[in-house]
């Protein structure tokens, strides 16, 4: 993997060949004086700086953190800050496309997270994007860009991030939790094809993980999409896994199927809109599970504040104690594409259950009284698929029910304030199988800058 960074580090101060010098802006009575950037001229630089701090709080907490690789537990308060510089550059030939190509790191650090016996807090600052592409532009056929490559560490993302988003790992050793600032694999080589209302991918990913919980996990896919409008988007995509046999052995060899719409299909009624996704994850005799989604919303675009009343069922299938095969499905590598999606509650989604062995349904209600704030209210009830895998003593099918309210509000063009609060009463289940009985209370505050 070094030896990848360095090259596409070497490609990177390769974009441009003919050196050239920046020119500052001057008064009109003063003579113009050049200020050299030292980047490479020719090339059409941009600086983005993004920087995040956070405060978070429970009541009645201290519980198993359940996101993938990061074995710690939190205690009632912690407090999380990132920050992201990153440098992008491209340089348009004329005849042969555009090549491009973009550099970030990632520094975060989660403090007061950690009891006294775990150690102390946790720290990092890492590369996080170090990827070069060449895209085609207006060089083939009278599609722009019909074909665009990239290679390095990046992000891919599918749909609404169900399956398939963040491909970083966080929190443990790294910090940075809740924050999320890293999602870039950690080799992603990434083909794209897009004509019309038809597109293609074809990837190879590989998951950046901790250290102390790498799975070995990494895919090949190829996807499809066909888009009508603006409106609608009907998707599939199949991907294979590999992973550690010693740490993830069911995901070794696991192949995934995803059909999914995103649609507002009745032009009378263009402010209703659906969504439904499937997911069928086989492999072997060792697993055969399912989990599929289906929802709907309405904006009243005409009423002030612009109500959008939505509902969404979501059923992820659980292990069969009975049958010796596993059906307990693998939620793989979600990410956070809105509130509510797909980590589901910002208590249970959060910080206690995976999308696995559960049935969750989601009343949503989103206000937009002014163009720099939205927020709204959320409910959700979670229910098991499979009571009996999690114990014999789980006979009740009744986890949780959470009720969360957020608010996001643009300061500035630089700055976004998130306030969330939320409360989750544990259900029959919960005292079957965790002995908990307290309910949930829990508060954020998070602020992000970007320039």
């Amino acid at each position: 993997m070094a030896s990848r960074a360095r090259l596409i580090a070497l490609a990177l101060s390769l974009l441009a060949l003919a050196p050239a010098a920046a020119r500052a802006q001057a008064p009109a009575d003063q003579a113009t004086e050049e200020r050299p950037t030292g980047l490479p001229g020719g090339v059409d630089w941009t600086f983005n700086f993004d920087a995040s701090w956070g405060t978070f709080g429970f009541a009645n907490s201290l519980f198993q953190d359940p996101k993938e690789g990061t074995p710690t537990n939190l205690t009632d308060q912690w407090f999380e800050g990132a920050i992201k510089p990153s440098l992008s550059g491209s340089r348009t030939f004329a005849a042969n496309g555009e090549l491009y190509g973009r550099a970030s790191a990632v520094g975060e650090r989660t403090y007061g997270a950690q009891p006294t016996i775990l150690g102390g807090d946790a720290s990092s600052f890492h590369v996080e994007d170090l990827s070069l592409g060449w895209r085609s532009g207006a060089s083939l056929g009278s599609t722009e860009n019909l074909l665009d490559v990239t290679v390095g560490k990046t992000q891919y993302t599918l749909g609404h991030g169900l399956l398939l988003w963040d491909g970083a790992a966080e929190g443990g050793s790294r910090g940075g939790y809740w924050t999320n600032a890293r999602k870039a694999f950690q080799f992603a080589a990434i083909g794209r094809a897009h004509a019309g209302p038809h597109h293609a991918d074809v990837a190879y990913l590989d998951k950046d993980e901790l250290l102390e919980s790498d799975s070995g996990t990494r895919l090949w896919l190829a996807n499809y999409e066909y888009a009508i409008g603006e409106t609608s988007t009907f998707g599939v995509t199949y991907m294979k896994f590999f992973a550690n046999t010693a740490v993830a052995p069911d995901r070794d060899g696991m192949n995934v199927f995803n059909v999914r719409a995103f649609t507002a299909p009745l032009v009378a009624v263009s402010d209703l809109s659906f969504e439904f996704e499937y997911v069928s994850e086989r492999n072997g005799d060792f697993l055969s599970s399912n989990a599929w989604t289906l929802g709907a919303a309405y904006e009243l675009s005409d009423v002030a504040w612009k109500p959008t009343l939505s509902y969404r069922y979501a059923l992820f299938q659980g292990d069969d104690p009975a049958t010796p095969r596993n059906e307990n499905f693998d939620h793989l590598l979600t990410g956070f594409y809105d509130w509510g999606y797909w980590w589901q509650g910002e208590i249970i989604g959060e910080y206690v259950a995976v999308n696995s062995n559960r049935i969750s349904n989601l009343a949503r209600v989103h206000l937009t009284p002014t163009e720099r704030i939205g927020g709204g209210l959320m409910f959700f009830t979670f229910n098991l698929d499979q009571p009996g895998a999690l114990g014999r003593r789980v006979t009740s099918s009744d986890l949780a029910g959470e009720f969360d309210g957020y608010v996001d509000w643009k300061a500035n063009q630089n700055v976004t304030v998130s306030l969330v609060g939320a409360f989750a009463n544990p259900g029959t289940a919960a005292e079957q199988a965790f002995n908990r009985t307290k309910s949930f209370t829990y508060g954020m505050v998070f602020v992000a800058y970007a320039y």
